[in-house]
């Protein structure tokens, strides 16, 4: 195996991990939302749905960095 071929595959490694650890957040993310993050949905407050929005911010930024949209576009 050449020093490119061997960077290669530590690189694809190291990328399949940090994969296999975005998708259980997505996982975790998923659940929380079909259980409503925790809160009553016949008692939700205002800080309940401030964290939601504020959660949903970094969510879009992190969409917007990977689809190139808004601040991120070319």
């Amino acid at each position: 195996m050449t020093k490119q071929e061997a960077n290669q595959q530590c690189s694809l490694d190291a990328f399949m991990a940090r994969k296999a650890e975005f998708d259980a957040v997505l996982a975790e993310l998923q659940q929380a939302s079909v259980e409503h993050f925790g809160a009553d949905p016949e008692a939700v407050l205002w800080g309940e749905a401030c964290w939601l929005a504020g959660a949903t911010a970094k969510l879009k930024d992190i969409a917007d960095q990977h689809f190139r949209r808004g601040e991120y576009a070319p």
